[in-house]
């Protein structure tokens, strides 16, 4: 019988410059659930939280962690047992770290574990996909490394299709690229950040984005500065959502200016991100963290890793 599943997920950054809602990268800070089946007599649900913030999270059937729990239940046509939950917060809310994807994955990965794992790795990420409405977070949340997710053939016959729509591959991450984020003391919502975007965008920015992704890939995995300096650049997104980030000009120069090859946008923000060497990476964090506080903004900086495991659950 089991007396409790844990779960850890890492936090993500998505986008990267110019691939906006389709690749992304899982970082080195953890959101950490436990779920602990109840008797019946005790309740359907009990949510405990610790950690930064703990307090802006809910604690009853609408959280999100709980949602994708009975998500996978509901999906699997098993009524979900009573549950009491614990989590513990590393992944900071609301600002461009996947923190909404570690709740995705931890949910349905928790229930997979409780369920006797009726659903595959392939299974579950794809109700992720689901759930978040685009893969860019939860694809490397749940497998771990830097991810890029497309769309699979548009109309292929059911007999060559082998699964639901998404194909999705491992974008190799040069050691010596350090991945630096600043994490500011506001918060930038999704829905505002995707709110100031163009319903439109001409040719040229397209074939523009397209290059630079390419570009991005190439750099990624080679560790060239000079490929990572150009492929950071983006006509897609940043250009409009920057100006929602207070002081973002002067943390880009200061970054740059301490030897970084570029600095993007986190997700939807307002979380900043900059690609570094391991030589400069200390150099540029404090860098960082120095043009926000001359702006008024309180913020931590640290220099992280690529998390390469993803998401992991054990029974007890």
């Amino acid at each position: 019988m089991i007396s409790c599943v844990s779960v850890t997920v890492p936090a993500t950054t998505a986008n990267l410059g110019p691939g906006f809602d389709c690749i992304g990268a899982a970082l080195t800070l953890y959101n950490e659930f436990k779920f602990t089946p109840l008797l019946s007599s005790s309740g359907g649900l009990t949510i405990n939280v610790i950690g930064a913030e703990a307090e802006r999270v809910k604690t009853d059937e609408s959280n999100l962690l709980y949602q994708a729990f009975i998500k996978l239940y509901q999906h699997v046509d098993v009524t979900p047992p009573p549950v009491k939950i614990e989590i513990r917060l590393g992944v900071p809310l609301a600002r461009g770290l996947g923190s909404s994807a570690t709740a995705i994955v931890g949910g349905l990965l928790g229930a997979n574990l409780f369920c006797g794992e009726v659903l595959s790795q392939l299974q579950v990420m794809e109700l992720a996909i689901a759930l978040e409405g685009h893969p860019d977070n939860v694809v490397p949340a749940l497998l771990g490394g830097c991810r890029l997710a497309a769309t699979g053939v548009e109309n292929e016959p059911p007999r060559r299709r082998g699964r639901q729509g998404w194909e999705v591959c491992e974008v190799p991450w040069c050691g010596e690229v350090v991945p630096v984020v600043a994490i500011p003391d506001f918060e930038l919502s999704t829905q505002e950040a995707r709110g100031v975007l163009p319903t439109e965008v001409s040719r040229a920015d397209a074939i523009f984005n397209t290059a630079h992704l390419g570009l991005l890939l190439r750099g990624l995995e080679t560790g060239r500065g000079d490929w990572l300096r150009a492929a950071l650049q983006d006509r897609l997104h940043q250009p409009y959502r920057k100006v929602l980030i207070p002081g973002y000009e002067a943390v880009y120069s200061a970054a740059v200016a301490a030897g970084a090859y570029g600095m993007v946008i986190s997700g939807a923000g307002p979380t900043l991100l900059a690609l570094t060497d391991p030589v400069n990476s200390d150099a540029v964090a404090a860098a960082m963290a120095a043009a926000w506080k001359e702006a008024g903004i309180s913020a931590v900086v640290r220099s992280l890793c690529v998390d390469t495991q993803g998401a992991r659950g054990v029974r007890s």
